[in-house]
């Protein structure tokens, strides 16, 4: 069988479960910051074709998290501060338009209750378990507009919000409890009617998780 895209629909299983293994060992840090990622080495790892190998390479760069210059191997993105600000005010910028929206019906996403329960449900202190729950409340508030569009959109920098998320955890800058306590704030003002004062919060929010990612970077 063939695929929309050209490619029998085998190997199109194959580098969709080799992008999603690359994807884990990034974002879990086991493959560092500029960590060279070659097609022979993809290839070995995984017991895969080197087409497929450079395939699940591409869709990494496409997604932001593996980076290539010209006439060199790609290699693992190293966050750098520009990027920081770059990604989380774009998620600002989509969270605080559904946030507006949600706030107009007095909306408040069940999906996004149920993630901010399991973070309050954690220790208090900065944990890397954190991020799953974190990024699933936020992702619920974009989901909750019931639209392909605006989804994708937010899904196109997921990874890259991922990472550095994975990162300001790793350098334990937040703590479980706070997160808990602006979800619910933001939450509160949803169920209430209070469009702007909802996106106010989800602005202090994520500009505060950017400053301290963008301040550890500065000094590392």
């Amino acid at each position: 069988m063939i695929t929309s895209s050209g490619a029998p629909l085998g190997v199109v299983g194959v580098v969709d479960a080799v992008t999603a293994q690359l994807r884990l060992r990034i974002l879990s840090g086991e493959m560092p910051a500029g960590a060279p990622v070659t097609e022979a080495a993809v290839a070995q790892s995984f017991s895969v074709a080197r087409p497929s190998a450079k395939a699940a390479i591409e869709q990494l760069v496409a997604s932001g998290l593996l980076v290539r210059t010209a006439h060199r191997s790609a290699r693992v993105v190293d966050i750098d501060p520009a990027t920081v600000r770059d990604v989380y005010r774009t998620r600002t910028r989509l969270e605080s338009a559904a946030l507006r929206e949600l706030a107009a019906t007095r909306e408040v996403p069940q999906a996004a209750v149920e993630a901010n329960a399991e973070i309050l449900a954690m220790p208090p202190g900065p944990d890397q378990a954190t991020v799953d729950p974190d990024l699933r409340f936020h992702t619920a508030l974009i989901d909750a507009l019931d639209s392909e569009r605006t989804g994708r959109m937010y899904r196109s920098v997921l990874d890259e919000v991922r990472l550095c998320m994975a990162q300001v955890q790793g350098r334990r800058l937040l703590d479980a409890a706070a997160i808990a306590a602006q979800h619910e704030e933001i939450l509160a003002a949803v169920a209430s009617g209070e469009s702007e004062h909802a996106a106010r919060l989800l602005e202090e929010h994520l500009s505060s998780a950017e400053q301290r990612l963008v301040d550890a970077l500065l000094v590392r």
